[in-house]
């Protein structure tokens, strides 16, 4: 008998929990592939009420008239969309392959995290290094057109499909900033390397030689851990740490959860709560791997696992936030792959920060709120790092408390 497979995913940019749960189910026949999707929400998905519906109307619905597997694409696609969540969606065959292809990090695109916020395609960060950041995208951007053609209504997964191509091809955005007129940015397509750690010093900053830099773009690599303590067990002459998070989206839970861990000496990092409204946290071990001040940078593209890192440290007391407010996405998704070759993203938890504090759409505060102006961006000035340099030159000679 054919079984679904299911990871666990969390954050805007999919990636891997670490674990799966296998399912007994077949799907043979269209209709039976439309069912198996119908069946996996009705266990699975974190709202029992489906969008306050009755969800045993879509069971049968469309019995009749599906033939084919993109009728049943179509009818799956309609029915999902009745839950009016972007997290959750259905992946056809090329989708699914596409977004495995993400998470074992081989990507042909320009390098760009999206997400849909308050029904408007957003950037939510550009990727270091890549297309997309060299031409000056930025996090919180609104994409208005893809090629011409209007964005409005568009799912991700269709907006990724139409930025996505072969290398070297280009893709037109038409891009709204906040407080300026609409721009278009014509970006050639390329093989994109997913990075994750680096402690290169941004450019027109001094880096004191008893601070430790360090840059995590994205929590994906399974490598993000390893690499994070070996820089703190590496750097026992450093005084203070800044750890800049500015425009990571997310990736591993697992990771969020270890880097967490080497900074706490016990605590609770995040909890997860269920359909069920069952509540599991995760505590931190007495293995402190450093008790040396943090700084944390954030902005609004720090989503999902750079959200339960900084409200890990935030709530216990343990770091500085500087920047500005972060995304706000604070679920857990479910990637189950169907014996076809198609998959369906289910979100499945919540999750909460130390306090209790449900961040999904509103995000994570700075402790100290550094914005900066198109004039920064433009000379190249990064205020928020410098601000952060100020502080942990502060936090190191003991002039600044972290707030109780």
């Amino acid at each position: 008998m054919k079984k679904f497979k299911s990871l666990i995913f969390l954050g805007l940019f999919a990636a891997l929990f670490g674990w799966t749960i296998n399912l007994n189910a077949t799907a043979a026949t269209p209709t039976e592939l439309y069912d198996n999707v119908w069946r996996l929400i009705n266990s699975r998905y974190v709202d029992q009420t489906n969008n306050e519906q009755d969800w045993t109307k879509w069971r049968h619905k469309y019995d009749r008239v599906i033939k084919s597997d993109e009728d049943a694409y179509v009818a799956i696609n309609t029915m999902i969309a009745s839950l009016n969540d972007p997290y959750t969606k259905f992946l056809d065959p090329k989708e699914f392959q596409d977004e495995t292809s993400s998470i074992k990090g081989s990507l042909k695109g320009i390098g760009i995290q999206i997400g849909v916020k308050d029904g408007k395609l957003m950037v939510i960060a550009p990727i270091e290094d890549t297309p997309a950041e060299k031409a000056g995208l930025q996090a919180d951007d609104e994409i208005l057109s893809i090629d011409g053609k209007s964005t409005k209504g568009i799912t991700v997964d269709k907006a990724a499909d139409q930025i996505r191509g072969e290398e070297g091809t280009q893709v037109t955005l038409l891009i709204k900033r906040k407080n300026l007129e609409p721009k278009s940015y014509t970006i050639t397509r390329a093989e994109i390397e997913i990075k994750s750690v680096s402690q290169k010093i941004p450019e027109n900053i001094t880096m004191p030689d008893d601070i430790c830099y360090i840059r995590l773009s994205s929590f994906i690599s399974r490598n993000a851990s390893k690499e994070i303590a070996d820089i703190l067990n590496n750097s026992k002459d450093k005084k203070v740490f800044i750890m800049d998070l500015r425009s990571n989206p997310g990736g591993l839970l697992s990771n969020a959860i270890y880097i967490s861990d080497m900074f706490l000496n016990g605590g609770s990092i995040v909890s997860t709560v269920d359909r069920d409204g069952y509540k599991e946290t995760q505590k931190a071990s007495a293995g402190v791997l450093t008790t040396k001040p943090l700084v944390i940078l954030l902005n609004k593209g720090s989503a999902s696992a750079s959200e339960i890192f900084s409200g890990a440290m935030k709530d216990n007391k343990r770091a500085v936030l500087i920047g500005t407010q972060s995304f706000g996405k604070g679920l857990v998704q479910e990637i189950n792959k169907l014996p076809n070759n198609a998959g369906v993203n289910i979100t499945i938890q919540k999750y909460l920060t130390p306090n209790g504090t449900d961040i999904h759409k509103k995000g994570i505060t700075p402790d100290i709120v550094v914005e900066l102006s198109e004039e920064n961006i433009k000379n190249k000035d990064d205020i928020q790092l410098k601000k952060a340099i100020e502080v942990a030159r502060e936090l190191e000679h003991g002039n600044y408390v972290v707030k109780k």
